[in-house]
């Protein structure tokens, strides 16, 4: 049986308690546990026709379904008797006689001694019972319960007493009573602690506890911190909230169902794909196609996350806006030449924007709401990706965010907020009347202030100040004829990544969107891997924009600068700013996208070595100085730099450039782009070195490189380059042996290679990284900038119908705003991993540059 709730049923609970329901649901794992009669079965004269209620079995049964979710039935019941009155499945854990009885797993046995004090017990129990009219024994393994519920009271009251002026004395009896019922137990054991032993077990971050009798009290008393006690029926009691009758908790445990199912799976999960970009040089945030802002960290895009409903839930903190009136949105673009974002409804357009910095300033968040029908707000900032208790103050023309260490505001005039409070986080919430605003109103949330100021300068000039550098810089752009709009597309995407104070460069917008859906490969791709942002300014380097690549090479040199000389230390990764991360941590409270789980802040990959990093950064520097005609004094340090590191350490093993959690290999990819950098150093030399001699050691390097990776790279078996020496495994980025050059177009090595790449990693529309084991559990989607490597492949191997069409099939994987996610899952035919990903839209430009001829 499904439990199916509708909301008018939920909607009887009282609001107290479902606020409570609503945030123990959220807990990483949760114990459940129940009493039996009174809690899932009404009480009933005759205890052997107790049946649960069917409300509460679908409930439970589902909940103990759920991952990380253990749910439990203590009873005074004798074990045997539980379960077969019960008919609970195996996922529900049965405990019997207030704790002393556990199902398997949980098995208690008894001691000799112990054995004779039930039986002398026992014995004593039934000479004082013996022709009670109505009173009844239940005999359990380790106690004997009185039942005197069926008996005259005076036959009931004279029972207990002789029971309790009896072997209730004795000091090896421990005494429960319950709703006219005594249990005599030889261990000494209540529902309390059987609680905190299956706590321990399933190592639980709460336990939710409903139950009616006096012996359900030792539980109640048990629970602290965000665990839930609900007592049903009147009486004194522990617990913190109280309910009228089982079937009232049992629509209890339906809500309790409800959000942890959505909360663990994100059933409602937008797409990753179908997700917009805002930026401003400084942060990043993403659009649903609901305009449901779902994404935003503060003050820099590797901050903790000031809204983090994409992979939280509601909870995590968004800023949505929708019609009153419902109704699904007609669709959402960009407006031409920006990243300012428009999202229609019929009746309502929402137009959303980050801001530039002024002067050195706070950036903003700009929503525009035009239209003649009713808007409903919902504003819900969550700082430190909900880890932090927050409140909203309402002041004057909009609401002060008060809690966080960065100042936030959300400037609204003439919005009239309602704000309510649940768990110590506040929500405000409006309807906006757009035909009595003038058809127009704006909301804008400022970063690093809580001013509620009206700026003076009239809307439309605001927005024509957001939007004109991007159109500015749009306008120089020399873009191919090939898929020109994705193009434009993908480089104002890649612009948006760019921080425009450090020089650093994203590798992506986003935390621990899955590579396989529910699976644990999320990881944090919000920092500066060298590799990524080298290629990324080499990208936009080609549609002829270098400032990026001007303040990139700086913020490396810097790096380079602080390794004191050793750049053969550099880390494959920095934050944002170009400083070395913090220890990779687990935010165990959100749940993931669609439920994919762990949700990672920070990489490990940052101590891992990556000997490839150097090359893309010479090949950058190269680029830059054919466009430019010349080489800046810290590139030709950084330049140096690269070659050194090479120097020291080419030689070595290495984690490779996918940061497998394996021992290190003699990566084929690594040492070609070892021997790019030097290759790539020495054109520089030739082109750009103003008479400077090229190193005699430099020459012989690149030899050096080139022979032992010709040489161990390829494998006999496979006939290919492979991912490493010694290794038969294929690996995408080995088209780099002919990619970069160190093999001629035409080489039969570099045909094989190709070949092989096809028939190993190729499924359609993308190409997978690899096949082999990286000690990982399940398996990832296609790797964009991979399928890039092959349309390239292809057309140097002079395959040019085949790079046209996996080119065709790569676009129409794009969402519909033209952004990419890192994969592509093409049997599910859905987005996969971080999103943006640089990687992607790199890609995506230099394919179309390359089919531009």
């Amino acid at each position: 049986m499904v439990l199916d709730l509708d909301q008018r049923t939920v909607g009887e609970i009282d609001p107290d308690l479902r606020a409570a329901v609503g945030r123990i649901a959220r807990v990483p794992n949760l114990l459940v546990a129940c009493d039996y009669d009174g809690t899932l079965a009404p009480i009933v004269l005759d205890p052997t026709k107790a049946a649960p209620l069917p409300e509460s079995v679908a409930a439970i049964r589902a909940l103990a379904a759920l991952p990380q979710t253990t749910v439990a039935v203590i009873s005074s019941r004798a074990l045997r008797d539980l379960a077969a009155l019960s008919r609970l499945p195996s996922e529900v854990h049965l405990v019997g006689s207030h704790g002393s009885e556990f199902d398997i797993g949980f098995v208690e046995r008894l001691a000799p001694e112990l054995v004779e004090v039930r039986t002398r017990l026992q014995t004593a129990v039934r000479k004082i019972t013996q022709n009670q009219q109505g009173v009844r024994l239940e005999a359990k393994p380790a106690s004997v319960a009185v039942h005197v519920r069926a008996a005259e009271p005076e036959v009931a009251a004279g029972v207990i007493d002789a029971l309790r002026a009896g072997p209730a004395t004795w000091p090896e009896v421990t005494v429960t009573d319950g709703k006219q019922v005594m249990e005599l137990s030889v261990l000494p054991t209540n529902k309390g602690a059987a609680v905190d032993q299956l706590r321990t077990q399933m190592s639980a971050s709460a336990a939710l506890v409903i139950g009616d009798s006096v012996t359900d009290e030792a539980a109640f008393e048990r629970l602290h911190g965000p665990d839930v006690g609900i007592k049903i029926g009147p009486g004194e009691t522990r617990a913190t909230y109280r309910v009228g009758e089982p079937i009232e908790a049992a629509r209890v445990l339906g809500l309790l169902l409800q959000i942890r199912r959505t909360w663990l799976f994100g059933e409602r999960a937008v797409p990753i794909e179908r997700h917009s970009m805002l930026a401003n040089g400084r942060t990043v945030a993403l659009l649903t196609p609901e305009a449901r802002l779902t994404w935003l960290c503060h003050p820099r895009a590797d901050s903790a996350a000031l809204f983090a409903d994409l992979l939280g839930g509601p909870p995590a903190g968004h800023f949505s806006i929708a019609p009153d009136r419902g109704g699904m949105p007609l669709g959402q673009r960009y407006r031409s030449g920006t990243m300012t974002v428009e999202t229609r409804w019929s009746g309502l357009t929402v137009t959303d924007w980050l801001a530039w910095p002024s002067d050195g300033g706070d950036s903003s968040l700009v929503r525009l709401l035009e239209g003649r029908g009713q808007a409903r707000l919902e504003f819900a900032p969550r700082p430190e990706f909900g880890q932090v208790g927050m409140r909203l103050q309402h002041l004057g023309d909009g609401l002060l965010v008060l809690g966080s260490s960065e100042p936030v505001a959300l400037y609204s005039p003439g919005v009239e907020w309602d704000v309510t409070t649940d768990g110590g986080f506040d929500t405000a919430r409006a309807v906006v009347d757009l035909a009595a605003a003038g058809g127009q109103t704006a909301l804008e949330l400022r970063f690093g202030s809580h001013g509620l100021d009206h700026s003076g300068v009239p809307l439309s000039d605001r927005q024509a100040a957001a939007e004109l550098p991007w159109r500015e810089w749009a306008a120089t752009l020399r873009l191919p004829g090939v898929a020109r709009d994705l193009v434009l597309r993908s480089a104002l995407t890649l612009r948006g990544m760019c921080n425009d104070v450090s020089g650093g460069i994203l590798a992506a917008a986003t935390t621990s969107l899955p590579e396989e859906i529910g699976g644990v490969r999320n990881w944090d791709y919000r920092y500066c891997w060298i590799r990524d942002a080298a290629m990324t300014a080499r990208a936009l380097v080609d549609l002829g924009s270098l400032p990026e690549a001007e303040r990139f090479l700086r913020w490396v040199d810097g790096c380079v600068e602080r390794t004191g000389g050793h750049p053969e230390r550099l880390h494959p990764l920095y934050t944002i700013e170009g400083f070395e991360l913090g220890a990779e941590a687990v935010i165990d409270t959100l749940p993931g996208w669609a439920g994919s789980r762990p949700v990672r802040v920070g990489n490990l990959a940052n101590h891992q070595l990556q000997l490839d990093v150097f090359g893309p950064v010479v090949d950058l520097i190269a680029a830059v100085a054919d466009s430019r005609g010349g080489v800046r004094e810290e590139e030709w340090r950084v330049i140096e730099a690269m070659v050194q590191g090479v120097e020291r350490r080419w030689h070595e093993p290495d984690h490779g450039l996918w940061e497998a959690r394996l021992p290190p290999r003699h990566h084929v990819y690594s040492k070609v782009m070892c021997w790019l950098t030097v290759d790539r150093a020495l054109h520089v030399l030739r082109q750009h070195g103003g008479g400077r001699a090229e190193p005699a050691e430099w020459l012989d390097l690149r030899e050096r490189i080139g022979h032992n990776v010709l040489e161990y790279g390829w494998h006999e078996g496979a006939g290919a380059y492979t991912v490493a020496y010694g290794y038969e495994e294929m690996d995408a980025s080995s088209l780099w042996i002919g990619l970069s050059g160190l093999l001629p177009d035409d080489d039969p090595r570099f045909l094989a290679t190709v070949l092989k790449v096809e028939a190993d990693l190729r499924s359609g529309p993308v190409v997978y990284r690899y096949r082999w084991d990286d000690g990982l559990p399940g398996r990832e989607g296609g790797f964009h900038v991979c399928t890039a490597w092959l349309i390239e492949a292809y057309l140097r191997t002079g395959r040019r119908g085949d790079a046209e069409e996996l080119f065709a099939q790569m676009l129409d994987t794009a969402g519909p705003t033209g952004l990419m996610p890192e994969q592509y899952d093409p049997i599910a035919e859905r987005g996969l991993g971080n999103h943006p990903q640089a990687y992607s839209h790199l890609g995506l430009i230099r394919c179309a540059l390359l089919l531009d001829g």
